[in-house]
């Protein structure tokens, strides 16, 4: 089963009824939804895991509708005298049809939403922690728990009950107070193509979000272990992927991706529900997604093994750590800083950094995919040449992409890259790909497919980028080089300051000069323009500090 226009209709119409109805907040709506389709789903699920236990050889399992329920609010017993009610009058099927008016929103609001609590808390991310009914309108309510009930997520696939809620996720237009934004999908899932995530391998994004990243590598994972007949085209944001069933996983293998694989914490309560539905959808209700600020509180080696976490680090981190953030310096731990910055995206890449499995005992060093502003690779604060430094001198640098000037619309105009790189060794040279369309229109919105798209080409070149480089050495260096790719030395890259802007080092050519895009020399500029606010800033933060 696909999303077909239907299902992505029927979400939309869920959107502006509740906006029409006075919920205007996507995310706080995306949320609600989120806990509506877990309520609606857990019924299914839970009859699923009854009728299983009935297999010998399986472990015992007791209905979460067995026994009794001791209410919270006496006004939604049946008379005075009543405390308790049967858990089974708390499936979705016993109230979201029986009852209506404000005695359906008090039942949701003071035991539905306390039941299901109590279930969460017992997995292992308590996604409903804090979680309280928004749609307190009752004509809104009873409308939205019937459409719900329509979409029939319990006759879905969990790939398609996933893009259903990604769908739902597209809604979340504005970007958080921390400089968090979602990530757009097509970009992460090209992140994730050049990282390359395998079978056995730990999966890690320290500001996950609503969990885009780890989906997508768990959804790579199993395309690279699916045979053709498992393997099928699905269409996603009006793009085609492909997608895999993981048909050639063995059981055990199957366990070990759902269970052991992918971490992932995000400071933000409410992106922590929504991953947590994210993952939970399709079928990786064991992933751990912490409520941590990774930058200001550090993990004992105790904690780590008891939440799982390898202490060795992780195979690989891919992530979008939030931009234009700052901390205050007097939180950040030790191991992350970096000279006296409080940018959060320079602290986030030293923490990646520093999480990456480190090359001992015949294991290669973690690798790391990450999407920065462009001000991190050019910016001339000691903060972020030394970060550079220590990315050249100390680890691989493989490669930086320039994707286009407002990827990231509506969310933000800035100027973004992703950098490549692995744990360990000596960068010797490092590939720049320049990407000026993604596939999507550039305007405010950036949602609409063409079919103007660098990235494809640009990833092909990643991948046979050894070949990529003899091509390269080889060149006429006297001749217009028209490649969207090129190389850098570290000698070269250096001697300038360590500056990783693939714009600095683009052969020039006749053409690249004569039709530079207006807008991509606008981009630059505004990102230069930011670098200088920063330092400004940064300036003056250093001589209040100096006068005290």
């Amino acid at each position: 089963m696909t999303l077909t226009p239907d299902l992505r209709r029927s979400i939309d119409q869920i959107r502006d009824y509740l906006y029409g109805g006075g919920y205007p907040n996507p995310a706080q709506n995306a949320e609600q939804l989120s806990f509506l389709m877990f309520f609606f789903m857990y019924e299914a699920m839970d009859a699923k895991r009854v009728r299983a236990a009935k297999r010998p050889g399986t472990e015992p399992y007791t209905s979460a509708f067995d026994g009794m329920w001791t209410l919270k609010n006496p006004l939604n017993a049946p008379d005075e005298k009543t405390k308790e009610i049967p858990k089974d009058r708390l499936r979705w099927s016993s109230w979201a049809k029986g009852l209506n008016g404000e005695r359906l929103v008090s039942w949701v609001r003071d035991e539905v939403f306390a039941f299901y609590g109590a279930i969460a808390k017992e997995g292992v991310t308590n996604f409903m922690e804090g979680a309280r009914l928004v749609i307190d309108d009752p004509t809104v309510l009873s409308e939205i728990l019937t459409r719900v009930e329509n979409l029939n997520l319990d006759r879905m696939d969990s790939d398609t009950k996933g893009d259903l809620f990604e769908h739902v996720l597209r809604q979340i237009r504005q970007a958080g107070e921390l400089g968090q934004f979602r990530t757009p999908r097509h970009i992460i899932r090209m992140v994730v193509d050049m990282v390359n995530p395998r079978l056995g391998e730990t999966v890690y994004d320290p500001a996950a979000g609503t969990a885009g990243f780890l989906v997508a590598a768990y959804e790579h994972i199993r395309l690279a272990n699916s045979t053709v007949a498992g393997t099928e085209v699905a269409e996603v944001d009006g793009k085609t992927i492909r997608r895999g069933l993981g048909d050639t996983l063995s059981r055990e293998q199957q366990r070990q991706l759902a269970e052991t694989t992918f971490f992932g914490n995000d400071v933000d309560p409410q992106m922590v529900r929504l991953a947590t539905m994210n993952l939970f959808l399709r079928g990786l209700d064991k992933v751990r997604i912490l409520r941590r600020d990774a930058l200001t509180r550090t993990l004992e080696p105790s904690q780590k093994q008891e939440l799982g976490i390898p202490a060795e680090g992780f195979d690989v981190v891919l992530a979008n750590p939030p931009f234009s953030g700052r901390l205050d310096k007097d939180r950040i731990v030790d191991d992350v800083k970096v000279g006296t910055t409080t940018q959060t995206e320079l602290l986030f890449l030293k923490y990646m950094l520093n999480h990456l499995r480190t090359p001992e005992n015949g294991h290669e060093g973690g690798r790391c995919g990450v999407v920065i502003p462009e001000g991190v690779l050019f910016g001339s604060t000691g903060a972020h040449k030394e970060l550079r430094r220590q990315l050249i001198e100390n680890n691989r640098v493989e490669a930086v992409m320039s994707l286009p000037g407002g990827v990231f619309n509506p969310y933000s105009g800035v100027k973004t890259s992703v950098l490549v790189f692995t744990r360990g060794g000596r960068t010797e040279d490092v590939l720049f790909l320049h990407a000026d369309a993604d596939g999507f229109k550039m305007d405010a919105n950036h949602d609409a497919p063409v079919a103007e798209d660098d990235l494809p080409t640009l990833l092909e070149a990643y991948r046979a980028r050894e070949g990529r480089r003899v091509e390269w050495q080889a060149r006429d260096e006297d001749a217009d080089w028209t490649h969207k790719w090129w190389f850098a030395d570290a000698e070269t890259i250096r001697a300038a300051d360590f500056n990783l802007s693939a714009g600095r080092y683009r052969p020039q050519s006749r053409a690249s000069v004569e039709h530079r895009d207006p807008l991509e020399i606008l981009d630059d500029l505004q990102a230069v323009e930011r670098e200088i606010m920063e330092e400004l800033a940064e300036l003056r933060e250093l001589m209040t500090e100096s006068k005290l």
